[in-house]
């Protein structure tokens, strides 16, 4: 296997830019395995990344919210990576895949382990779990999240910790008031829990920050959500007794009826059918993303406050 290895220069002040060592490879098909170094202990991490993005208007997986421009990936796989994930597995289309397969050999240290594999069709997050199944050892649990959502440092710890030591599955949840940016309108799951459980996920939709609060305007009551409200952002940690499930949930699905089958979907199924249990791990880390265009700005400013006040690396991977 023949690689290169480039060095960019740096800036005046011999300050390296973000992905100043780059290993070009020759990657197989992303059905396939492709390590950039030895497997290592922890967890997987299911990266969602095959959505069209439609409201954004571009890749917004890549949109460069860091400091030194870093994608939204590169920021979440270097939290995961932080807290102790060992592999890493990216759902990707046709369409946009090979541009972030391209992205992640030009960025990521050589030493992470990543894997890609197609979604290959769009018919959703249920589905782009099991695209990965095969590239997660079967006896392990493993991670799920978007790959347009930075979750925090705090959130993937809160998460590796109790994959390592527990037998539940779980959800990190945040404060309704710590998941909104800008003030286009957007969906949320709005989570009941007991005792630490998880009992439903309730999804609003058209939710925005108004001065009396935050108002769903999607017709159900109440309108008004308390800013301290729970919500998932789909940071879930499956056991690996789920994946029968998920894959029932899909020969199950009319999709006639409905194009996708979603998670929050299934977890509810799965916890009234089979009593799975579902941990909820609140977190008061703020989750950044970039559902439209405009939320760019917002996204990188808040970014650099969590570096300025000592929640994140300046860099990714550093």
């Amino acid at each position: 296997m023949v690689t290169e290895t480039r060095y960019r220069h740096g800036d005046e002040k011999g300050n390296q830019p973000f992905g100043y060592h780059c290993c070009h490879l020759p990657w197989p098909n992303f059905d396939g395995r492709h390590c950039y170094g030895g497997s290592v202990s922890g967890a997987t991490l299911v990266i969602l990344a095959a959505g069209r993005a439609r409201r954004y208007g571009g890749l917004k997986q890549l949109a460069p919210i860091g400091w030194h421009r870093e994608g939204v990936i590169d920021l979440l796989a270097s939290d995961a990576v932080a807290a102790g994930f060992g592999d890493i597995v990216m759902v990707v289309n046709h369409d946009t895949g090979p541009t972030i397969m391209e992205h992640v050999k030009a960025h990521w240290p050589t030493d992470i382990t990543v894997s890609f594999t197609y979604q290959e069709s769009l018919r959703g997050t249920v589905d782009a779990v099991l695209s990965a199944r095969h590239l997660i050892d079967p006896s392990k649990p493993f991670a799920i999240s978007n790959a347009d959502d930075l979750y925090g440092p705090d959130a993937f710890a809160k998460m590796a910790a109790h994959l390592a030591n527990t037998s539940n599955s779980c959800l990190v949840a945040y404060r309704l008031e710590n998941s909104l940016i800008g003030d286009l309108p957007v969906s949320r799951g709005v989570c009941t829990v007991d005792g630490g459980r998880l009992v439903t996920v309730t999804e609003r939709r058209n939710v925005t920050m108004t001065p009396e609060g935050c108002s769903a305007a999607d017709g159900l009551e109440p309108q008004y959500l308390e800013d301290t409200s729970l919500v998932s952002m789909n940071l879930w940690g499956f056991q690996p007794e789920l994946w029968p499930a998920l894959q029932r949930a899909v020969e199950e699905h009319n999709f006639d009826e409905s194009a996708e089958v979603l998670l929050p979907t299934f977890v509810a199924t799965v916890m009234e059918r089979d009593n799975v249990v579902f941990d909820v791990l609140t977190t008061p880390s703020r989750c950044i993303g970039v559902t439209h265009a405009d939320d760019l700005p917002l996204a990188q400013f808040l970014v650099r406050e969590e570096i300025k006040q000592g929640l994140r690396p300046e860099r990714a991977f550093s």
